[in-house]
């Protein structure tokens, strides 16, 4: 039985957080840049469980994974469900970009936050 790896994403439009964020370098890349490595790094710790997880399984049951996956040969289904898994792993891999290019697009900008800030304590 294979869950789909996230039964609601493609229904869902993206929501991100408004607002400033907290820059922790110099150069905003190098943040969005270790954004993406942490993703990643979460994702290769999570398969990698799963990975080990399988093999003792299969293992217990006389299956040679390594030999049962060489001659795995996928379906259009399993393409198709692989390629969803794909776009939205790259949609969570390129979060900061996408939020930059629409909190720039919207116009929020350092200064228009300022404003924003101003006016409020301004009442």
């Amino acid at each position: 039985m294979n869950a789909p790896a996230t039964p609601h994403a493609a229904a869902k439009p993206p929501r991100d957080a408004r607002g400033k964020r907290p820059q922790f370098h110099a150069d905003p890349g190098l943040d969005h840049a270790m954004s993406m490595i942490l993703v990643l790094a979460t994702e290769l710790a999570a398969l990698k469980e799963r990975q080990d997880t399988l093999e003792q399984v299969l293992a217990r049951h006389g299956i040679d994974a390594e030999a049962e996956i060489e001659a795995f040969a996928p379906t259009e289904a399993d393409l198709a469900r692989r390629e969803a898994w794909r776009q939205a792993f790259l949609a969570r891999l390129y979060y900061l970009a996408r939020k930059d290019a629409a909190d720039a697009a919207r116009g929020d900008t350092e200064a228009a936050f300022r404003e924003t800030l101003d006016s409020i304590a301004k009442g």
